[in-house]
């Protein structure tokens, strides 16, 4: 197979029992079958929200390292903020990328109420001064996508043969979605590590592209480059959804590789959290997608993949970045 799937959602988006939408379906089951990545087009989004938060990225990657460092990551617990360049590790090495994280506007947890440390994850975004209009609208895009992602996985429940709303309740009323903006910068002089090898450890993940190469999937055994896509979101799979369809769906490993002209590469990626509250548990397959299952509770580094999201995204956080946990999680993790 050369490169990825690609699926049009917007018959389903129009009408998700119509003959084209079931296509779609079959389709989507397929390719995460057999791929656990695609392209999504058709999915609606207004190509000038996208250009314009592209343009707000780039003028806040573009300030001054001290300006940007006082929206420091290791000043929040619920890991919203900026990373500089080699302060995040994968698989043991430091990333060549600096990124700011965001997700919902959210309250603190009160510190006096007791209740599990991944409530922690949970607080308040870090925003620039400096570019006012950026905050608004990386917001604005996560209600887009917010609506984007519930209906993809609800096309996902029938690809599994279950009930279309069956992964609702995780996201509606409440939900945990994390997004990073991400600058991956030409030159890297020590590694062509952009981001290691891993897998995602939610349901879903969606990746804004910019025309800049570097992430590619392992396929077919092979590590295998994924040219951006005009129009495109790259889709794939966490592995809680691998977990829930006790591995039938695959949460592929991937990696973006450090750009190697003069440009840097610039993505968006969004992990479609549930709750932190939500737990997976697999779910009862038909017979003729339980026969081809391959059943696997831990992740790449060979540690289990917890049932309760909240669990699984705090363990994944807390070793990709050290300091955070040193600062805010003293009480969970050893020295």
């Amino acid at each position: 197979m050369e490169g990825l799937p690609v699926l049009d959602v917007a018959p389903f988006l129009a009408d998700p029992s119509s003959l084209e939408a079931k296509a779609f379906v079959d389709e989507l089951r397929t390719a995460c079958h057999e791929v656990g990545f695609a392209h999504i087009v058709g999915h609606g989004i207004d190509p000038s929200l996208e250009t314009d938060l592209f343009s707000e990225s780039r003028r806040f990657l573009n300030l001054p390292l001290a300006t940007r460092e006082q929206l420091a990551l290791v000043n929040s617990p619920a890991f919203r903020g900026y990373t500089r360049v080699g302060d995040e590790q994968t698989a043991g090495s430091a990333d060549w990328r600096d990124q700011l994280d965001f997700g919902p506007e959210q309250l603190s947890p009160d510190p006096n109420e007791l209740g599990p440390p991944w409530l922690r994850l949970r607080g308040p975004n870090q925003w620039p001064e400096t570019v006012p209009n950026l905050g608004p609208l990386a917001l604005e895009w996560l209600d887009n996508m917010l609506a984007l992602g519930i209906q993809v996985l609800r096309a996902l429940a029938l690809a599994l043969g279950q009930p279309i709303d069956t992964f609702d309740s995780a996201f509606i009323p409440t939900h945990d979605l994390h997004a990073k903006i991400i600058r991956y910068p030409a030159g890297n002089p020590a590694t062509d590590q952009g981001v290691g090898l891993h897998h995602d450890s939610g349901l879903l993940t969606f990746i804004l592209q910019s025309e800049i190469p570097g992430l590619e999937v392992r396929i077919n055994g092979d590590m295998t480059p994924i040219p951006p896509l005009a129009g495109a979101y790259v889709m794939n799979l966490g592995a809680m959804m691998q977990a829930a369809s006790s591995g039938y769906f695959s949460a592929t490993p991937h990696r973006v590789t450090s750009p190697r002209g003069d440009q840097d590469r610039l993505s968006i990626a969004l992990f479609f959290n549930p709750a932190f509250e939500s737990t997976f548990e697999a779910l009862n397959l038909p017979p003729e997608l339980a026969s081809q299952t391959r059943p696997e509770d831990v992740d790449l580094k060979g540690e289990p993949i917890h049932r309760v999201f909240g669990e699984n995204n705090l363990k994944v956080r807390l070793r990709s970045h050290p300091d955070v946990a040193a600062r805010h999680y003293s009480d969970v993790v050893t020295p």
